[in-house]
């Protein structure tokens, strides 16, 4: 794939003074191979004043262009890598015709093809986010030239095609969109196939949930939960929101090799497939699911009905969906808890995101953000966890009245159009008499992580708490004050909760009572802050945390812990201690998830020392035995399942998960399905205990496309040279594998146990993760980046080689912000190893 010329901003802002564009009538016919497709597009626009502009399009052949009904000479025209050039327009209506031929992605880009291996049937859909339109049709790709859209599509028999507008089959067989309304480009969709639908009606409008044949028995079992999360959200909406459901319809389609979680299509809301469970799950990643049906939802309001005119105000989008999606789940679902789950997963996300050399404000300065391709950076923690958490502040500075007062009034002003910052800050500014402004300035245009300090005083009778701040926002938290239980002196109980701004300012008040054991600012977890505890309070944390009685503010005391062996504040060794006490103790499904993910990931394999690995792994062991153990009695299905999986992938010797394959259960259970099957069959091989034919036996039993992706994974996870040349040849000499397969290889292909076998491909990487990042493009270099990198590799040698990799390679935007992320990330690690290190030696020996 040669790369396309990326449009920038002053591009971008000299076509919208030009042009007004009203509609585009586009025919894809898709019943050309299993290679290219039909694209023809007429685009009706006005030009405002004479001059020339672009049109953009990636055709694998350009057939014919006519302007206002005159064929332009294809030999006179030169098609500028992905522009068509426009010259010497004049004021007033034009009529545009384009008819090429279009190529499939394997990538996850623009119009992607997939064969099921199950089946053999055959699915595309479209992902024309952020600058793939033209990969499908031709257009003025920006998000402020929006229009309607009408299509048509001609597929192959027994297949449905479904897009924004309810779609209808013509008597010639070809399918037909309604009309969309005014929406931008990079929001059209198409899905085609022959899907496997559960349709149903809400409040007057068609519902639809669709997947491919071979998960229909999947869907059918969690339809009804899907469609009641849909229409608990929808509802909820309303009540929130004064304008209406803007679109005709709303589809939710599963799709496979999906790059992201979901995409907002108006009316056609496209979902990774892995959303539809072929195994078991704990209810956590039931409710992550329905937090994301909440997430794309809200952006049918907040990212489509109100678009933001150009890529720098992409938070407006995300960080504003993320908030909806968790409130949302929270008010109108069973799923009441999910700002735990925010606090233990996402939100180190973004901490972690904003910990680094490529941090950017939530909101960034226009000129920080000069392109497209720059703009796809911002798509990270930051723009998504962090800004969802300055919006929770706002909310608990302003008021949520105040706050839904503004946000109607930002979509009853811009509905259909575009909108900025600016626009969206003097929306909220006209509910309340609080300085929104400032508070933007101090939120939103700032980069960094304010770290809040606890400091406790005490006299007879009274205590005072004085939290320094390192950094420049202001915070109104919540703190939490927590005694010993005088009838079990290990467990905590609440003496209050009270608010406070900080910085304080008068001195804070001295409060009634003796010490607290355990002081927490930002109880309720309500800011975005580091926080460091006073010294009981720590001591009664890393003691004591899982006598906390509240969940949430479990989640506070995990994630500060976690930032302190992060900043070497806590020995790596201490974390994980604490995890092996209290982990038992735990009932909350994502803390469990989230400290033994962080355990095993960052703790065992990048923080400690590696030759105390073999030690982590046995205390991780020792651990999701003990929660094994708890959960004999079935009591808790979900806590086992994870401590299960997490058995499986800190097993440091084959015996007893090999027992477990081969009986094909857990005893006790669970019995394993396919997911624990790949499971282990991957950590089998990473150990050296199965060969080429176990996992070619196992592909037999289970030859779907998740089978397809377990057999790559456990091969490129043989302790083998031959099995690593293999691996290492298909990801980056040829550029056959799609990008699922690309992931699934290169998450077998480095084991911290195989260091000395892979040790030669540490040096070959910069070379080729560069090349294959320019040759397949943005979606592969995301891939070549994030699961690709040697993140075992914690050595100054791979820290040299990686900063030469920066400097000499011009490596293409996508993978060099990945590499210089995970550079950031190694850099870390090593840091907190060689404090550990330090600190073993000084530790005198017993």
């Amino acid at each position: 794939m040669s790369p396309m010329s990326v449009l920038t901003r002053d591009e971008a802002q000299t076509r919208a003074k030009l042009l007004d564009v009203h509609r585009y009538r586009i025919e894809l016919d898709l019943t050309r191979g299993d290679e290219i497709f039909d694209s023809r597009t007429v685009i009706h626009f006005t030009t405002r004043a004479d001059g020339d502009t672009f049109v953009e399009l990636k055709p694998a052949e350009l057939r014919s262009v006519a302007l206002d009904g005159q064929l332009l000479d294809l030999d006179s025209i030169s098609l500028d890598e992905n522009r068509l050039p426009l010259k010497n327009l004049t004021a007033g209506e034009h009529e545009l015709r384009i008819d090429t031929t279009m190529r499939y992605s394997r990538t996850g880009e623009g119009m992607h093809r997939f064969t099921d291996p199950t089946d053999g049937e055959t699915y595309v859909y479209t992902q024309l986010f952020m600058d793939d339109v033209q990969r499908v049709f031709a257009a003025f790709d920006q998000p402020d030239l929006k229009a309607v859209f009408e299509l048509t599509v001609t597929a192959p028999k027994g297949w449905t095609v479904l897009a924004n507008g309810i779609t209808e089959q013509q008597e010639d067989g070809s399918w037909r969109a309604a009309t969309t309304p005014l929406i931008s480009t990079y929001l059209v969709a198409v899905a085609a196939g022959p899907w496997h639908s559960v349709r149903t009606e809400h409040r007057g409008l068609p519902f639809g949930i669709h997947c491919r044949r071979s998960l229909a028995p999947y869907l059918d079992t969690d339809a009804d939960e899907i469609l009641d999360i849909t229409r608990a959200c929808f509802d909820r909406y309303h009540e929130k929101f004064e304008e209406p459901y803007p679109f005709d319809s709303y589809d939710q389609a599963f799709v496979p090799e999906f790059n992201a979680g979901a995409m907002e299509n108006p009316g056609l809301v496209t979902f990774r497939d892995e959303f539809v469970y072929r195994s078991a799950v704990t209810d956590t990643e039931r409710q992550t699911r329905a937090m994301v049906i909440a997430h794309e939802m809200a952006h049918m309001w907040f990212g489509d009905l109100v678009t933001l005119r150009w890529w720098d105000d992409i938070w407006l989008n995300e960080s504003f969906a993320e908030y909806m999606g968790y409130q949302t789940l929270t008010e109108a679902t069973r799923f009441t808890d999910t700002w735990v789950d925010f606090g233990t997963v996402r939100k180190g996300w973004g901490y972690d995101a904003d910990q680094r050399p490529s941090t950017h404000p939530v909101a960034p300065d226009p000129e920080a953000v000069p392109d497209t391709a720059s703009a796809m950076l911002n798509f990270d923690g930051i723009s998504y966890a962090k800004g969802a958490s300055a919006l929770r502040q706002l909310v608990a500075w302003l008021g949520e009245k105040d706050f839904l007062a503004g946000i109607n009034t930002h979509f009853a002003r811009h509905k259909f159009g575009n909108a900025t910052l600016a626009d969206f800050i003097e929306s909220l500014a006209g509910a309340t008499e609080r300085d929104v402004h400032a508070w933007a300035d101090a939120w939103l245009r700032t980069t960094g992580v304010d770290t809040l300090t606890a400091s406790v005083t005490a006299e007879p009778g009274e205590w005072t708490l004085t939290v320094d701040r390192a950094g420049s926002r202001p915070h109104r938290v919540t703190v939490g004050v927590y005694d010993r239980d005088l009838n079990d002196g290990q467990a905590l109980v609440l003496r209050e909760r009270y608010e406070t701004d900080i910085p304080q300012s008068p001195s804070p008040d001295p409060r009634p009572g003796t010490r607290p054991a355990l002081v927490v600012p930002n109880d309720l977890d309500l800011t975005y802050a580091k926080i460091r505890l006073d010294n009981v309070s720590e001591e009664t944390a890393v003691r004591g945390i899982s006598a906390v009685p509240d969940a949430l503010t479990r989640a506070v005391l995990w994630n500060t812990l976690r930032d302190m062996v992060r900043d070497g504040d806590l020995d790596p060794a201490a974390y994980l201690e604490a995890a092996r006490t209290h982990l038992p103790e735990e009932t909350d499904l994502a803390i469990v998830q989230g400290v033994l993910t962080f355990a095993a990931t960052q703790v065992a394999d990048r923080y400690l020392p590696a030759h105390d690995r073999p030690t982590a792994l046995a205390t991780l062991t020792s651990l999701c035995r003990d929660l094994i153990r708890r959960t004999e009695d079935g009591s808790n299905t979900g806590l086992r399942l994870i401590a299960v999986r997490h058995h499986i992938a800190v097993a440091a010797q084959p015996d007893t998960i090999s027992a477990w394959f081969s009986e094909g259960t857990v005893p006790g259970g669970p019995e394993l399905d396919p997911e624990l099957r790949w499971r282990i069959l991957g950590r089998l091989a990473v150990l050296g205990a199965i060969d080429d034919a176990v996992i070619d036996a196992e592909l037999v039993q289970d030859p779907s496309a998740t089978g397809q992706e377990g057999a790559a994974r456990c091969r490129a996870a043989l302790p083998d040279p031959v099995a690593k040349r293999v691996a290492w040849d298909a990801m980056f000499a040829t550029d056959d594998l799609s990008n699922y397969l690309f992931t699934a290889t290169a998450q077998g292909f480095w084991q911290p146990e195989q260091t000395d076998l892979v040790r030669d491909y540490v040096t070959r990487y910069w070379t080729d993760a560069v090349a294959v990042a320019a040759r397949r493009g943005p979606a592969i270099a995301d891939a070549a980046g994030r699961w690709a990198f040697p993140v075992h590799a914690v050595s100054p040698a791979t820290l040299r080689q990686g900063e030469q990799c920066l400097t000499e390679a011009d490596p293409i935007p996508a993978l060099r912000r990945k590499l210089a992320d995970q550079l950031d990330d190694l850099a870390r690690a090593s840091r907190v190893r060689e404090a550990a290190e330090a600190a073993q030696e000084e530790t005198p020996q017993a």
